[in-house]
C-alpha cells in the first residue's frame, strides 16, 4: 500500500436512503490509497454494492461527501466518474449481446473516420485486452451473445481496464470464471497495483480476500462495521463481523444418505458442440454435483434436459419410467416436474421490472387463480412472503421490484420461485455464484432439506469445495463427456481435477497432431 499521506479517494458520512425509509447505506467513512487493494466484505444486502456505484457515480448518495486526490468529487453519472478516473465492472453484466466483442469493450470510444466505425483499429485495440484477461483465442468481431457466462464476464472484465483508472471498481469479478482465468485477472491486478492504481474488490470468496487485501473493510446492516490492516484480521472474524452469528456446518449428509428411486435417468444425450453423449441417473433423496472446466457441457447439459437447447440424440427418463419423456421445450419440463435455475438470473431468470411478489409466482400462478380465472391477490402476497422468510430475502416488501435487489437477494428470489412451484426435480446451475458466504450456507441447508423430503437435486458448481460438502455423489464433465463417477466416500480434488482435464488435454494433443 502506497504511503501518501493524503489517500486518492477519501469517504465521509455517505449513505442512502430509498423512500420510504429503506436504509441501504448508513454514514460510511473509506479511505483508499494508491497502489492499494481494498476489500469490501459483507452479506448480500449489507450495502458493499450500493457504496461503490455511489463511488462510481451510478448512485446518488442521500448524506455524506466524497473526495478525489483532494478535490471534491460528486459524479451524477458513470461517464463523469470515468473522466475522473474512476471506472467500474459491476457484478451483473452490462453488454449488449447483438454487437461484437470489441464493440462492447469501447461502446463510448468507437474509432470513427466520417461517422462510420474504424473495423481494423477496433479490433486490432481490443486484441492485446482479450489476451490480457485469457481470450486472446477469440475474434474481436465475435458478438458477444454467442459467448459463455464466464466469457461474457471477462469482456466485462476487458471493458473496465480498456482504458487506464486511478480508481478501479471490481464487484464480484470472477464469480464466473475459472481458476486459470483467476488467475490471469489476479496478475493484472498485481500490475495495476504496482502502476499505482487504487483498486476497491468486491468478494464473497474469503480466500481471494486472503490473497489479494491490502486492507478490509467489513459492513453488516448498510453500516461499516470494521476496517483493518489485512495482514493479521483472521478470516473467522472476517466472517463473524460479517454475518453477525455463528454458521453451521458445512459438511454433508454422507452418513445419513439412503438412495431412492430413480428420478431422472438420461441416456446418451447430446446437443452438439457441448455434450456428447451423457449418461447418468439421479435418484430421490440424492444430490448430485457436475464438476468441469468452463467449457465442458455442464451447464449445456442441463439446458438440453430441460429443453431449453435443442436435442440431436439421447432420451430423458422420469421417475423410472421406460417410456421417454417428451420434453422439447421448458414449458414442457415445468409441466414433467423439472425445475430449472440458470446461472444467468439477469437474462434468464428473472423479470427484473416486475415486483419480487410477482417473480417468485410466476411459474405458479394457475394454482392462485379463483374459479372465475383470477389471481387471488392476498394468497399470491403471502405466498411470497413466507418464501421471502424462509429464504432470508432482504428487502422492503414482496412489492418491491426485483432489479432493486442485489445480486445474491436476486438469485433467491429465482430459487424461491422453483420452491413455489413445488418441482420433484431441481436442475441448479451455479446455485451460488454471488451469494455471500452466510447466504450459501443457508443454500447448503437448503438443498440438503429438499434431498431429505424426496426432491432430487442437480448441482453444477465452478466451487469444487462446494459440491465436495454438500453432495452424495459428483459427476465430472471434460469436453462434452461425462468421463468419471465419483460415490462420496470416493471424494478427492486431485482425482476429480485430473478427471476434469482429461479430455481438454487429449483434444489439445488431438489438434496438435492434425496441424
Amino acid at each position: 500500500m502506497s504511503a501518501a499521506a493524503v489517500p486518492i479517494l477519501r469517504l465521509c458520512g455517505v449513505g442512502k436512503t430509498y423512500p420510504p425509509a429503506t436504509r441501504a447505506l448508513i454514514g460510511a467513512d473509506l479511505e483508499l490509497h494508491a497502489g492499494e487493494l481494498h476489500a469490501l466484505v459483507g452479506e448480500n444486502g449489507a450495502g458493499k454494492s450500493t457504496l461503490s456505484r455511489i463511488i462510481a457515480g451510478l448512485l446518488q448518495p442521500t448524506t455524506g461527501q466524497m473526495w478525489l486526490r483532494g478535490e471534491p468529487f460528486a459524479p451524477t453519472s458513470r461517464a463523469a466518474a470515468q473522466r475522473r478516473g474512476v471506472r467500474m465492472v459491476t457484478q451483473e453484466l452490462n453488454l449488449i449481446p447483438t454487437l461484437s466483442i470489441a464493440e462492447n469493450i469501447f461502446l463510448d470510444r468507437l474509432p470513427q473516420r466520417f461517422g462510420f466505425v474504424r473495423k481494423g483499429e477496433l479490433h486490432r485495440r481490443a486484441a492485446p485486452l482479450l489476451r490480457e484477461v485469457g481470450l486472446g483465442h477469440l475474434d474481436p468481431a465475435t458478438p458477444v451473445g454467442a459467448l459463455g457466462i464466464g466469457q461474457q464476464q471477462l469482456v466485462e472484465i476487458a471493458g473496465g481496464l480498456s482504458e487506464r483508472s486511478d480508481v478501479l471498481i471490481l464487484d464480484e469479478p470472477t464469480a464466473a470464471l475459472t481458476d486459470e482465468e483467476t488467475d490471469l485477472l489476479f496478475a493484472h491486478i498485481a500490475r495495476l497495483k504496482a502502476a499505482g492504481a487504487a483498486i476497491i474488490y468486491i468478494s464473497h470468496r474469503m480466500a481471494e480476500i486472503a490473497r489479494l487485501a491490502d486492507r478490509v473493510t467489513v459492513l453488516r446492516d448498510g453500516a461499516v462495521v470494521a476496517m483493518r490492516p489485512a495482514q493479521g484480521f483472521a478470516l473467522p472474524e472476517i466472517i463473524r463481523l460479517m454475518v453477525g452469528r455463528e454458521l453451521g456446518s458445512a459438511a454433508g449428509r454422507t452418513s445419513t444418505f439412503v438412495k431412492g428411486d430413480v428420478a431422472l435417468r438420461v441416456d446418451r444425450l447430446s446437443s452438439p458442440p457441448a455434450v456428447r453423449e451423457v449418461s447418468f441417473t439421479l435418484h430421490r433423496g440424492e444430490i448430485l454435483g457436475f464438476a468441469g472446466l468452463m467449457g465442458s457441457g455442464r451447464t449445456e447439459t442441463l439446458r438440453a434436459i430441460f429443453g431449453a437447447d435443442p436435442r440431436a440424440s439421447g432420451e430423458v427418463y422420469l421417475n423410472g419410467s421406460d417410456t421417454p419423456a417428451n420434453i422439447r421445450s421448458p414449458r414442457d419440463a415445468v409441466r414433467a416436474g423439472l425445475a430449472l435455475l440458470t446461472e444467468d438470473r439477469k437474462g434468464q431468470g428473472l423479470l427484473l421490472p416486475w415486483s419480487i411478489e410477482r417473480n417468485i409466482t410466476l411459474n405458479s400462478l394457475s394454482r392462485l387463480r379463483n374459479p372465475a380465472g383470477f389471481i387471488r391477490g392476498r394468497r399470491e402476497r403471502e405466498a411470497a412472503q413466507a418464501l421471502a422468510g424462509r429464504l432470508a430475502i432482504r428487502c422492503g416488501s414482496v412489492a418491491q421490484g426485483v432489479g432493486e435487489l442485489s445480486g445474491g437477494n436476486q438469485q433467491k428470489v429465482v430459487i424461491a420461485k422453483w420452491l413455489q412451484r413445488d418441482c420433484d426435480i431441481l436442475l441448479f446451475d451455479e446455485p451460488t455464484r454471488g451469494i455471500d458466504i452466510g447466504a450459501k450456507f443457508e443454500i447448503y441447508a437448503l438443498l440438503r432439506d429438499l434431498a431429505s423430503r424426496g426432491k432430487a437435486v442437480l448441482v453444477v458448481s465452478s466451487e469444487l469445495p462446494e459440491l465436495l460438502a454438500v453432495c452424495d455423489r459428483i459427476a465430472i464433465l471434460s469436453a462434452g463427456l461425462l468421463v468419471a463417477e465419483y460415490e462420496a466416500a470416493e471424494f478427492d480434488p486431485d482425482r476429480i481435477m485430473t478427471a476434469a482435464l482429461s479430455r481438454h488435454v487429449t483434444v489439445g494433443l488431438d489438434v496438435a497432431a492434425a496441424d
